[in-house]
Formats: structure tokens, sequence, C-alpha cells
């Protein structure tokens, strides 16, 4: 619909901005931390950008009052973090690390004093590494008491000061990564072993959920999903039947169980036949019913569009664009059900991200029809080259063009009849991308470190950040 007049954002609309333990802390065995699976799988050659890791990453863990002094600046409202597993339990379970404990006080106390409301991840991918090597991590049962005692230490600490929780970051992306294309830790390529994984993580999600109303009053929690919509190629029947396939198993996977506490039929069943179903125990239903989020946390960077594909047709990816150099990405697809092409219509990113704004809005309304949920955006922004220019200039009107047009789609979709919680940009300072490095930055401020050294580790601010300053400021009227 287009609309004559777009509804304000209202009073209280969350303006943030979003980072990760392991992409911007650093401090890595300080303490007390324990080693995660990435702190391990980074150390293996050939698995990241030029061998990157997160040791130091944007030394956040020791800069944090420098960076909240800069959000405070530019008048964000809220900041969304993820908390380590392994600081706050080294081996995953057992002893606690009150050292861990206190840096999350800090930084959730300076956030506040900045009237700054601290959005708490979870779970964002560094799982304990004595959990993985102790019985398998997200393979094994375990995993659901160990990772709800440690949200229940969180949830007791923090909880009278946090309001909106996230449990898990990107599941579909975790899972897929880490146990389908082995790209991610760790490294495993098999649809079954995959499928169990995930369904353990959904009941472990269900579990900190339904914990978290038991220990938290007057707060919100929901799961942070990686939101990829899909259209058909053409008009003709078996394309829009591909796009049907691609939404069942992309997107209804994770968020029919989220929200509905089931699979959706057409994925379970396509999944049967393949052999890789997961196998459901007496009582994960019932557990599933009893772990419904209060809200939709999306995570949006691009659409695709998808066509039908043979039986005999391409599988998983062949090669991901983690260089910069675009065009070196490959479509992929499932035999029988879909396959990606190229969208005509819209520009991409170095990284072979379609720039498809639009797409957010139909996202959004997507979900708001399916779910009847309220969403975060607790995730988007604009990973590029960014070059200084003599004098600390660095002039990203790229970044400010695209996240305009997406604050724009979230204009829309509030006078479409969504209703959305606020919008976290990623992400605030320059971080660590995981399998690309420093380069790809999408920050707002620019910090002084690239693959072959930590140079100064200077903040210095963007374009893009008296651009956002000023959004904020009017509450999305001045875009």
């Amino acid at each position: 619909m287009i609309h004559e007049k777009l509804d304000k954002f209202k009073d209280g609309f969350l303006w943030g901005s979003a980072s990760a333990a392991y992409q911007v802390e650093g401090a890595y065995d300080e303490d007390g931390k324990g080693p995660s699976i990435w702190d391990e799988f980074s150390e293996i050659p050939g698995k990241t950008y030029k061998n990157t890791n997160g040791k130091i990453a944007v030394d956040f863990y020791h800069r944090f009052k420098e960076d909240v002094a800069l959000m405070k600046e530019m008048g964000l409202k809220a900041y969304r973090f993820s908390i380590s597993w392994s600081r706050i339990y080294p081996k995953g379970r057992g002893e606690v690390n009150e050292k861990g404990l206190e840096f999350y006080d800090k930084l959730i106390d300076e956030l506040i004093a900045n009237d700054i409301k601290p959005i708490i991840t979870i779970y964002h991918w560094d799982l304990p590494k004595a959990l993985q090597d102790l019985y398998g991590g997200w393979e094994s049962r375990e995993i659901i008491d160990d990772f709800n005692n440690y949200c229940i230490t969180l949830y007791k600490r923090y909880g009278d000061r946090v309001k909106y929780w996230v449990t898990m970051n990107e599941q579909n992306v975790f899972m897929l990564l880490g146990y389908k294309l082995g790209i991610h830790p760790p490294g495993v390529m098999d649809e079954k072993r995959m499928l169990k994984a995930n369904h353990i993580a959904s009941l472990a999600n269900a579990k900190a959920i339904e914990s978290f109303r038991k220990c938290v009053s007057n707060g919100m929690i929901g799961p942070s999903f990686a939101l990829t919509p899909n259209y058909a190629h053409t008009c003709k029947p078996e394309d829009i039947l591909a796009r049907e396939n691609a939404e069942d198993i992309n997107c209804h996977w994770w968020l029919d169980v989220y929200c509905f506490g089931h699979y959706p039929s057409y994925a379970y069943s396509t999944y049967e036949k393949r052999g890789t179903a997961p196998e459901i125990e007496d009582g994960d239903l019932e557990l599933l019913e009893r772990g419904k989020p209060d809200f939709i946390g999306i995570n949006y960077y691009r659409s695709e569009t998808v066509e039908k594909n043979p039986l005999d047709g391409i599988g998983n990816f062949e090669k991901i664009n983690t260089s910069g150099k675009k065009g070196t990405s490959e479509d992929y697809g499932m035999p029988g059900l879909f396959k990606t092409i190229k969208n005509p219509y819209l520009e991409r990113t170095n990284w072979d991200w379609e720039i498809d704004p639009t797409g957010l809005r139909i996202g959004i309304r997507r979900l708001n029809s399916r779910y009847r949920l309220p969403i975060l955006v607790t995730e988007n922004g604009l990973g590029e080259f960014d070059k200084v220019e003599p004098g600390d200039i660095i002039n990203d009107d790229y970044r400010i063009n695209y996240i305009r047009d997406h604050i724009l789609a979230c204009k829309q979709s509030i006078t479409d009849g969504v209703e959305l919680l606020g919008y976290c940009t990623w992400s605030f300072t320059d971080l660590l991308s995981w399998l690309n490095g420093y380069r790809k930055r999408y920050g707002f401020v620019y910090v002084d470190r690239d693959e072959e050294g930590l140079r100064t580790l200077r903040r210095i601010k963007k374009k893009s950040f008296y651009w956002y300053k000023k959004v904020i400021e009017t509450n999305g009227e001045e875009l």
C-alpha cells in the first residue's frame, strides 16, 4: 500500500545499536574467562579471513566507558550486547565466575547512567568449549539444563535493571553454518545432525523463556531470527511453489516452533522423507508450548529470490563471499525444492548481499500477519570498506542511504499496522566480522585496527554518526 501520510514512531521507540561479545570484547582469557568454541576455531589456519580472531577484537572489555560515552553523545536509546557464556561459567557449568558477572554489572550500570536501555542477548554463538568437548554441545540434551542454569544466573543478577532480553541470536544461522555447511564451529556437514542440534536448541530456548517468567517481572523476552524474505523469480506456478518451499524450510521451520510450539507440517514431512527429521520425545511439544516469546527479534540484511530446482539441481553453497569481491558468491538450493537466483531489480553490496529495504517491510508484515507478536529489529546495517581521509573524515554516505531507506521501511510497516518496538543498527563501532575480518565495517564509529594488527584502536566518528544522532533527536522525523 502507498500511504498518503506515514505514522510517527511512538514515544519510547528504541533507537539502538547492537554488538556481540566475541566480536567486540577481546580479553579472551582475562579475569577468569574460559575458552569458547570460537576461540578454538579461529586458531585453525584458513577458517577466518587472514586468520583473524577475537582475542582483542576492538577491546570493548577495557574501553566500554569510552564507547558508552560516544553512545551518549549520539543520543542512543538502547544498546543490545551479548554476554559471553564462558565469561560467566568458564566451563559452561559448575562454578560461576564473579569477575565475569561484575563486568556486565559495570556495563549495564554505565548504560543506565547514560539513559541507554540495555538489551541483553544471552547467547551469540560463543558456546563454552568445555561443553563442546564434554558432550558435543548442542547435539546433547544435557545442554538444556546447562543453558537454563546460565540463563537463571543472568536473570537473577540483572533482571532488576534489564527489561529486554534476547535468548539466542540467529539460531537459524549458527545451526546452518556450524552443522550443515561446516564453515562455523563445530565444523559439521550433516543435515541430520544439524536438525537434531537445532531441535535441542529450540527446547533450550523454550526452557529459558519459561524460566524468565519465573525470575523477571515486567520484562520481555524473545529470540532473534535472521530474516530473509523469499520472492518467486517469476509468476510461473512452479516458481511460486519454490517460494513457498523456501519460506517453510528457511523461515517457518524456526519461527513456527518459537511461536506456535510445533514444526510446519510440509517442512517436517520433507525432512522425514529425507531421513533427517529430528526425533521429538515425550514432553518436547509441551515445553515448546510453554516457552513462547513475548516478541520476535529480527536481523535483516537482504532478501532472496528463488525458482524451481530439479531433483538433480544445485545444493549447498559451494562458495560464500568473504573477501568483499563483488560477484564471487554462488547460488544455492535444495534439489527438488528451490534454488536461489540473482534478482535483476536489486543492487548488491560488495559482499553480494541484496540491498532491499522493501524486503524489510515485506518480511515484517508477513511475520505480523502470521504470528501477531510485537517485533524488534535487532540488527540491520551495511558492511562496507570505509576510507579515512585527512582530518579524520569518513564520508560513509552509502551507509546513511542504506539505513535511511530501511528506517523508512520500518515507518511504513508501522503505518501498515505492525507493532514495532525499536530498531537496532549493526553496529555501533566497527567490530570483528566472524569470517570477514575487520575490513567489512558496519559501525558509526571507525576503529583504527585491521587484519594485520591492532594499530591504535582509536575511535573516529563517521559522517553517519552525526546523521543517526539527528534521526534519534527527531524521533525519526528527519531522515
